[in-house]
Order: C-alpha cells, then structure tokens, then sequence
C-alpha cells in the first residue's frame, strides 16, 4: 500500500491586545449507532416517528423493569473502534451517571465511566494534500440517548417527546490535539466520514444522529509543547465545553468565538471559569449553560442491574475480518493503481458511495485517471449544481465509462464528449448508439480535415500572414475549423495539419 506522508499543521494563532494565543481543542463527539432497536430494549430507533410511539416500559422506566443488553449494538461500537485503530478492552462495565431532567425518566443514564468497551485509538484528520492532524482517540464509550425536550408548542407549557430515550450512542472522546477551528470541523468530517464507511452510524447531524460537544481553551506560544512533554494538563488554559454541535460551520464560528472570549477576559486580568456554554448562531456568540460538572458531581456508580460486559477476542477478530477499505487505505490505492492526485483521490473516496460509482466507471472504462476526471469535474460538477446525490444521478456507471472509452478511442473528441454527456444526462439513452444516430463520431479522414484547413487559409489571407508573423495566432485557424466540422474534427490532426500549411 502508498505511504502518503504528511507534516502537521501549524496552529492556529489569535493576536490578542496584549499577547499572541494558541488555541486548544478537544472534542466529545456523541454518534447514534445504526441500530434498528435500542441499546436496552427492543424499542423502534425510527426518526420521526409520532412522538412517544417508540417508547417500551424499560425506557420509560416503570417499576420492575430491567434492561437487556443489544448485542448488535455491542458489534457496532467495537467495529468503530476497530476502525479507529483503537484497544478494544475484552471486559467492560456500565454505570449510572444521575441527573434529573423532565426527558430522563429514569433520572439517570446508563453510561460507561470507568470502564469503557473501547480505549485509545487515533484519527488521521487530511487538512490538504501534504498536511494532515493525527489526534488521539481517548475512549469510547457506550450510552443512552435523553428524550427531547420541545418548549415552542405552547407559551405556558413543554412537551416532552421519549422516543430518543435509550437510543445507544457511541461517545467518542479525543484528546486535546487539534489546534483551530478548521481543524475541528476537519476531524468531525473526518469521523463521519469514517463512520460511514463502517456503517455503524449514518452521521446525519440535521437528524441529531452525530453531535459535538467542543472543549475550547486557549495557552500561550510553547505551553502546548510542555503539556506534549509532560501530558500535564495545568500547561493549557481552561476549558469551556459547547454542547451540542450539529453543524461544520457552526462549529469553525462557535470556537473562534470562544476563543476570543477568553483571550478578553485573561488579557483583563480574569480567569476563565470552567464551564458548560451554548452557542446562538443568530448571534454568534456562546452563553453560559451551568458550571461544568466533574464526575463526583453526577455520583456514578455500578449499575446494578447490568452485569460487566465480557466479550471473546475471537469475536473481536471476526469484526475486524470483515471490516470494509476505509478511507485512507482507499486513497492510497486509488492514487497508486490509478495514478491519481492526492487531491482526487480525497475527492472520490470522501464518500463510500462516491468512491463506488467511479471504481465501477474506471472499471467500465479501462481508464483510471480519464474516468477520475469526468466523474470528479462533470458528474460531481452538475450534481452539485441542481444539488443531488450520487444515488439520483441520471447518468449510471456504465453509460458514463461507455463515454470516457469513446474519448480515449479517439471516436469522439472533448467537445462532443460534453454534448454527449449532456444528451445522455437530461434523455439517457447508450452513449455508442447516441454517437452513430446523430452523427457525432469525430472526424480522423485527413483529407477531410485538410480540404477544411485550405478553404479557411485561402478565404483569410490577411489572418495567414499575422499567423506566419505570430505563431500563438495559429490557434484561430484551430477554432475556425473544429467550428466548421460542427466540433467533430479530430483536434490532435487539425493542429497538425494547421501548423504545416502554415509552415509554421
């Protein structure tokens, strides 16, 4: 497999009235495993649902009922963590992290603190061709998802909606490496994106099934490089939590606004007070939440109606087995066996069903890189335009690779390529018969060409002789003739058959 070797980016640098700021940034990012029942019962995960539809009695907490542990959500958890590179820990435990809140019905939830399925791994972040972020995974864990609370029904009254209760998230807690807010919303991408590949959950941040919490705190030049040294955390600033991200460019705005927060109040003379925040992006701006809780604050304990969790390492071996490419190796290899740009190969392979469609047009098509740029330039292109995915794409894998081989055959040439792309995109139809009933195979008879360049050399003297003067003109007489072959005339000849009448 391709090395692609990388330098890690710089950090990102805030001027402050006084001082020059780096900032630091960890993230907890919570992901609903692609399940189709809960973690603790057999309760539909359906979004969208009527709401408290998909609720059983053990999420609704009624007395006397237990919860049973989901297997399939067991396997996902430590697929992802096999998919991260990370230990995945044979014997594992679960505990009640007590709070009260009106969608909680148990008035706890059932978490991992101590003891979680899945410990340290790491996440390769691309930031550019060249230059990538490797941060650290910490832990997963797994947990159960609150209810939601909805206060804009009624002016005097909340509603509560249950169906979210008990629905496993898998949270995914990374250590203090990413250095801006760029990065940041890069190892979000980059999660997602990996996420997906495993298909352990589907990362739709509109549905709240991939949320961020961003631990956001700033230090001096040279301090993070004495926290690197001594993993001691009194090197960096304090940090504030923002809960609940779901959206890549809120996240960029909410840390450069934190950031900036804090650099005002240290530059003052304050302390920054370690606590939980909101971001309001009509205002662009975070509120204080509560004071930030430390794990005393929430009396974790055992559950005591849930045994350790042990698992068998053959059944961990057999998960990682049948793990799919994932992204980086599949980058890698398109840049090697079809001689992709880095850049390309990130493009194609940002998403599973992307990176699909153009292995099975460079397969159809017997060429890698051509088939690379039609899909990436053309495809891609209109596709965004009338925003739709790769899935509603009218144009299939085989009509497309039927177009790159007619290009590479010479039986048609660039222009009509686009025409054709465009007649096959809006009516459908086979590319090779399209090309044959309306007559747009390209024209490679010489002497066709030739009879074409002599009329437009005689019919434009003076053209001829500022050409003979300035070579660069030549491409005029190119134009007139692709123009007069209605486009079909093989470009390669035209300039050949130019320059030597022209004697140039």
């Amino acid at each position: 497999m391709l090395d692609l070797t990388y330098d890690a980016p710089k950090p990102k640098v805030i001027a402050g009235a006084k001082h020059d700021w780096e900032l630091v940034i960890g993230m907890e990012v919570h992901a609903q495993v692609a399940s189709r029942a809960k973690l603790f019962s057999g309760a539909s995960t359906q979004f969208g649902a009527e709401p408290n539809s998909c609720v059983s009695f053990v999420d609704a907490a009624m007395p006397g009922m237990l919860p049973v542990i989901n297997e399939f959500c067991v396997e996902q958890a430590v697929r992802t963590g096999l998919g991260l590179k990370a230990k995945i820990n044979l014997w594992s435990a679960f505990d009640r992290k007590n709070y009260f809140y009106p969608d909680l019905p148990q008035g706890y939830q059932i978490s991992q603190l101590y003891h979680p399925l899945v410990g340290e791994g790491e996440i390769l972040v691309d930031m550019e061709p060249g230059i990538a972020r490797l941060v650290r995974i910490e832990r997963i864990h797994m947990e159960q998802d609150a209810g939601k609370s909805i206060h804009d029904m009624d002016p005097a009254m909340s509603f509560v909606d249950l169906n979210r209760t008990g629905v496993c998230l898998m949270e995914i807690v990374s250590r203090p490496d990413i250095r801006g807010p760029e990065e940041a919303a890069a190892y979000v991408t980059k999660l997602r994106q990996i996420l997906r590949y495993l298909g352990t959950c589907d990362g739709n941040m509109q549905n709240g099934n991939l949320r961020a919490d961003v631990n956001v705190s700033v230090c001096r030049p040279g301090q993070y490089e004495k926290y690197q040294e001594t993993q001691d955390f009194a090197h960096l600033g304090t940090r504030c939590e923002i809960k609940n991200m779901n959206s890549m460019r809120f996240i960029q705005m909410a840390i450069d606004y934190e950031a900036r927060r804090q650099i005002a109040i240290l530059e003052s003379g304050g302390e920054v007070v370690q606590e939980t925040r909101l971001y309001d992006p009509d205002r662009n701006e975070t509120r204080s939440m509560r004071s930030k809780e430390e794990a005393h604050d929430y009396r974790y304990f055992p559950d005591p109606d849930l045994l350790p969790l042990e698992i068998e390492q053959a059944w961990v071996d057999e998960i990682e087995a049948n793990l799919p490419e994932l992204p980086d190796a599949k980058k890698a290899r398109f840049v090697l066996e079809f001689g992709l740009s880095e850049y390309d190969a990130s493009v194609l392979t940002a998403d599973l069903a992307n990176a699909g469609y153009f292995e099975a047009v460079a397969a159809g098509a017997g060429d890698g890189k051509l088939a690379a740029n039609w899909v990436i330039n053309e495809l891609f292109g209109r596709l965004k335009k009338e925003d739709h995915s790769i899935e509603e794409s009218p144009v299939s894998p085989a009509q497309l690779a039927a177009i790159v081989r007619l290009i590479k055959s010479d039986a048609i040439s660039g222009k009509i390529a686009k025409d054709l792309f465009e007649i096959v995109y809006t009516e459908g139809g086979d590319p090779e018969e399209i090309v044959e009933v309306r007559g747009l195979r390209q024209v490679t008879d010489t002497g066709a060409i030739e009879q074409a360049v002599d009329e437009i050399i005689a019919a434009n003297p003076a053209q001829v002789e500022k050409a003979q003067a300035n070579p660069k003109l030549a491409g005029w007489f190119v134009g007139q003739v692709m123009k007069a072959t209605g486009g079909k005339a093989n470009p390669k000849a035209v300039n050949q058959i130019v320059t030597a009448k022209l004697g140039l």
